[in-house]
């Protein structure tokens, strides 16, 4: 069921800031010169991040950092055939992934980037090479490839809990998915005062406070889902940097436990934030890697997605287990 979306706590001061902040129809037309009447850059509104462009580059466009006006018209094309979700000429779990027919789908029509990857460092648009204790790890797989033994055994994603790709980092590849499909336009919401800026993602209902104030991190033993963020200013582009994730908290299949992200947040048009992150993880990765997600504006509002009340799949994936135990 989907309900317009209120939120309850110190996030209502922030919605009932930015409700306030009603501009003028002629200062609209250059919104990313605006600022907040505190005077911070303004990089307030609904969003969304539905790339459309893999994080990692293909093999066929080797050292070439953008496609041509005929590779970009060609995927664009691509990926709204893949995208279709009225077709059916998938079998097992690729059928099943189909049970939303393409009406129910809000699509944009065009990719947002000509951007061969995502990935902007190292310039090969390849992820860095794993060091040695972390390529003998076996990456977690997708939902449909997971045991069923308890709740605990199915993803974060799965059980209600967090989306990963609503940030830290923002990112719509669900791992270990490479390409986002035209389909979804994954919804945030950026809430700012003085002293915080507010991520309100819709899908799940996730909220990261943020606060501007230079306080210092939690101490490294306090772990949560969304890790410890810390904000500032430089000049106009806010810069978050997060810690402190939980050892349970996965990104691209491995435990983010020593992961450290930096995001990188400017407004560069009306309708566009340039948005790029780097991920530092010394057991992970040999070095750090930077990508750069497109983001671009959306004219609606954030609806409730009330995940936890609808969630009968959780139940019905583990007492379909129990009953094929039963039967062996």
């Amino acid at each position: 069921m989907r309900q317009p979306l209120l939120v309850s706590g110190g996030v209502v001061l922030l919605l009932i800031t930015a409700a306030a902040q009603t501009r003028h129809p002629a200062a609209a037309a250059n919104r990313a010169s605006l600022r907040t009447p505190w005077g911070d850059p303004d990089l307030q509104g609904v969003w969304n991040y539905a790339a459309g462009t893999p994080l990692e580059r293909p093999a066929a466009f080797a050292d070439r950092e953008f496609l041509t006006d005929e590779e970009f018209a060609r995927a664009e094309h691509d990926i709204e055939a893949r995208g279709n979700a009225d077709r059916r000429e998938a079998v097992g779990i690729g059928d099943l992934r189909l049970e939303h027919n393409d009406f129910w789908f809000d699509k944009r029509k065009t990719i947002l980037s000509r951007r061969t990857s995502l990935i902007i460092d190292p310039p090969d648009g390849k992820l860095p090479p794993l060091t040695p204790d972390a390529a003998k790890q076996t990456p977690v797989g997708a939902d449909e490839y997971r045991t069923a033994e308890g709740p605990e055994a199915r993803s974060l994603n799965e059980r209600c809990i967090i989306r990963d790709g609503n940030g830290p980092p923002i990112l719509a590849l669900p791992p270990p998915v490479n390409v986002q499909l035209n389909g979804h336009m994954w919804q945030f919401q950026i809430l700012q005062t003085a002293k915080q800026v507010a991520i309100l993602s819709e899908y799940i209902q996730q909220v990261r406070i943020i606060p501007l104030d230079g306080r210092p991190h939690l101490p490294p033993a306090v772990r949560q889902w969304l890790g410890d963020s810390r904000g500032r200013w430089e000049q106009r582009t806010l810069v978050v940097e997060t810690s402190n994730f939980s050892a349970q908290r996965l990104f691209l299949g491995l435990s983010a436990a020593n992961l450290r992200i930096v995001e990188r947040f400017t407004r560069t048009a009306a309708d566009t934030l340039d948005y790029q992150f780097t991920a530092d993880d010394p057991t992970r990765w040999t070095k750090p890697w930077t990508a750069a997600v497109p983001i671009g504006k959306t004219d609606g509002l954030l609806y409730e997605f009330a995940c936890h009340e609808g969630n009968y799949g959780m139940r019905n994936i583990l007492s379909t287990a129990r009953a094929l135990e039963n039967r062996r």
